[in-house]
């Protein structure tokens, strides 16, 4: 794991940033494939008009920015903390967009590549959304020299 180091001359303490452990980087390339597969999902359960162009869309910007995360990560440099919160919160909205979009759907009798394209995308976002949050939060925080963390 690579390190940089701050010094505050105030306080005369120094903290560490990390810069993205491996798990960091992993999570990045598996985001970065729900990404992928959200862009994908709907070829394979059959196009919804209404889903297609929003999955294809976010499911891209998903793809492609949990990819850059990745490729940061394995060129030694930190976590792009506004990047992963940025894919959270795509994530956030593969989610909410089966309502807000998909809403012809919820109501009316669910065909079943429809119901399996709702749920392909509730998870997948759901666990994109979290797993992003948690990269940004790991790779945005400081940690003080001397700590078990650095070990």
């Amino acid at each position: 794991m690579s390190e940089s180091t701050t010094n505050d001359p105030a306080t005369g303490d120094s903290s560490t940033r990390q810069r993205g452990s491996d798990g960091e980087k992993w999570l990045s390339g598996f985001v970065s494939l729900i990404g992928l597969w959200i862009a994908l999902s709907p070829f394979v359960y059959g196009p919804a008009a209404s889903m297609l162009w929003n999955d294809l869309l976010v499911g891209g910007a998903i793809f492609l920015l949990a990819g850059y995360n990745y490729y940061r990560l394995t060129n030694a440099d930190a976590t792009s903390t506004g990047v992963m919160s940025l894919v959270a919160l795509l994530g956030l909205w593969v989610f909410i967009s089966q309502w807000a979009i998909g809403g012809e759907f919820a109501m009316s009798g669910l065909e079943a590549a429809s119901t399996g394209l709702i749920w392909s995308n509730i998870l997948s976002g759901l666990v994109a959304a979290g797993l992003s949050a948690y990269i940004a939060y790991t790779g945005g925080r400081e940690v003080p020299r001397g700590t078990a963390a650095q070990t």
